[in-house]
């Protein structure tokens, strides 16, 4: 891996939003441009920024970060960025869904970080 991938990180829930960074921030290969409490914040930053990988939770209030999704491969398309759902929800409802709208991979908390950092690698952008 040549270039560093840059990414955006959006999760109601601070605590994890700051050490996903932190630990990201260890790694220089990739670069958080980024974060977003809740999904408007996340709209109104890819305005302005344009992420190979957007980390997503799913239950935030406002817009959910499958609304998110959906809202951003129809409307963004210079292209969109690479979708990772992060997500407490890890059952198969939320699954198949975040998939038919086009969620590019799945993975479910406790996130295991190793694992984490090898899929961001694997997704093509």
């Amino acid at each position: 891996m040549n270039r560093v991938i840059k990414l955006l990180v959006v999760d109601d829930h601070a605590l994890f939003r700051r050490g996903l960074i932190g630990l990201l921030a260890e790694m220089p290969e990739f670069v958080v441009i980024g974060e977003a409490s809740n999904g408007q914040e996340a709209l109104t930053l890819l305005e302005k920024v344009r992420p190979d990988i957007l980390l997503l939770d799913i239950n935030m209030p406002g817009m959910s970060g499958l609304e998110l999704l959906d809202r951003i491969k129809q409307k963004i398309h210079t292209p969109p960025p690479v979708v990772m759902m992060i997500t407490a929800y890890g059952d198969s409802e939320n699954f198949k869904r975040a998939m038919e709208l086009g969620a590019d991979d799945f993975l479910t908390k406790p996130v295991d970080f190793i694992k984490l950092k090898e899929k961001i690698k694997t997704l093509e952008v």
